[in-house]
């Protein structure tokens, strides 16, 4: 496809923002809905990556995706970090979701951003400004904050297994660059094969991991009698669980595939913010949770430290774009280079950035 000389409209940069805000916020309260009810969290996951491949599939049947799906034993073996890191860090941020409440999940999640900071620094010798590291200290604060002045008792094994997650988020952040490369840079091929052979990897562990009895109970109603009447059955509550958060899992991934970016990370980081505060009220709401004076201030800091990386990031590449301009020739006014980023008349080129890369703040550089 030609790439395009005009910007995205306000109008449709604005309803992909609205629809990945939703989307996430409905994925968590989705998600801990079911693992309210379940005793098998890897079994919920194995069922949502089924689905999203199964729905990839019907896809491709119908003729809805832009590109045909294939199929490729060298592919698979290229993908293996990025297949396993998945797996892992999805089973990491299940568990820390059934362990913590819906409006802890952020702050036990809240080192993702100093994670990949430190991770861009150690394996892309990318060098952080003073600036920058304020910003991560500020979220590391806020995390602490929640952890240890949260006035309210919290699972440490939902805390480990939050700071676990947000590493492997880290990691996968840097490691998602290589795979593009695997599959010639197709996000709709990555995303297909990151579903499938997640799923695959993931049958036996659950397995391994002891699930199976529950997966029997589950399956047959053996706790059906234990539930009050007129309430959901924990099958009932399981599969529409797993249909919802699948379902959105595939259009998250298709929605990725139409390359809409967002031309400025400013407009972004208040939808994050709006997330991450609305996330604590539906938990207040649907779960019953307690917000204390320290959580809220947990997640106000954290909130912070992330707006603030953000904006940093984003005055430095507007100055390193300036810098750029100053030293390049000019070629002709309003030319669009091949990746699809707008040229300016005095040469300079303005990246739109991705919603899914300005989740993490901000592109990780080469």
């Amino acid at each position: 496809m030609a790439p395009s000389n005009q910007q995205p409209s306000k109008t449709l940069v604005t309803g992909v923002v609205v629809f990945y805000l939703v989307a996430a916020l409905a994925m968590v309260m989705a998600n801990k809905w079911v693992l309210n009810t379940t005793e098998t969290p890897l079994f919920f996951l194995w069922t949502q990556l089924a689905i999203a491949a199964v729905l990839f599939v019907v896809s491709d049947a119908l003729r809805l995706l832009p590109d045909r799906l294939t199929f490729d034993v060298k592919t698979c073996k290229g993908l293996v970090p990025m297949v396993s890191l998945n797996v892992i860090g999805l089973s990491f941020s299940n568990y820390t979701l059934k362990y913590v409440d819906a409006s802890f999940y952020q702050v036990a999640r809240g080192l993702v951003l100093p994670f990949t900071v430190l991770t861009s620094f150690v394996v892309l010798h990318t060098r952080p400004s003073l600036a920058i590291l304020f910003a991560c200290t500020l979220v590391t604060l806020g995390f602490f904050v929640g952890v240890f002045l949260d006035g309210t008792p919290i699972s440490l094994v939902g805390v480990f297994f939050g700071v676990a997650s947000s590493a492997i988020t880290a990691i996968h952040s840097v490691v998602i660059k290589q795979s593009l490369n695997v599959v010639n840079g197709s996000a709709l091929a990555l995303s297909w094969y990151t579903n499938l052979l997640s799923a695959v990897v993931l049958a036996p562990i659950m397995l391994l991991a002891g699930e199976s009895g529950g997966i029997v109970k589950l399956v047959f109603g053996m706790d059906e009698l234990l539930v009050k009447e007129g309430a959901m059955t924990p099958l009932a509550t399981f599969v529409w669980g797993s249909l919802i958060t699948g379902a959105l899992g595939f259009l998250m991934s298709i929605a990725s595939l139409l390359s809409i970016k967002v031309t400025s990370p400013i407009t972004h980081m208040v939808s994050s913010a709006v997330r991450g505060v609305a996330a604590s009220l539906l938990g207040m709401w649907l779960f019953h949770d307690i917000i204390t004076t320290g959580r809220a201030s947990s997640i106000f800091i954290i909130l912070l430290g992330s707006i603030l990386y953000t904006w940093i990031k984003h005055k430095e590449s507007q100055s390193s774009a300036s810098s750029s301009r100053s030293h390049s020739p000019s070629p002709s006014s309003g030319q669009s280079s091949k990746n699809g980023s707008r040229r300016t008349s005095t040469g300079g080129v303005y990246e739109r950035v991705k919603v899914e890369d300005v989740e993490l703040g901000e592109k990780v550089k080469d």
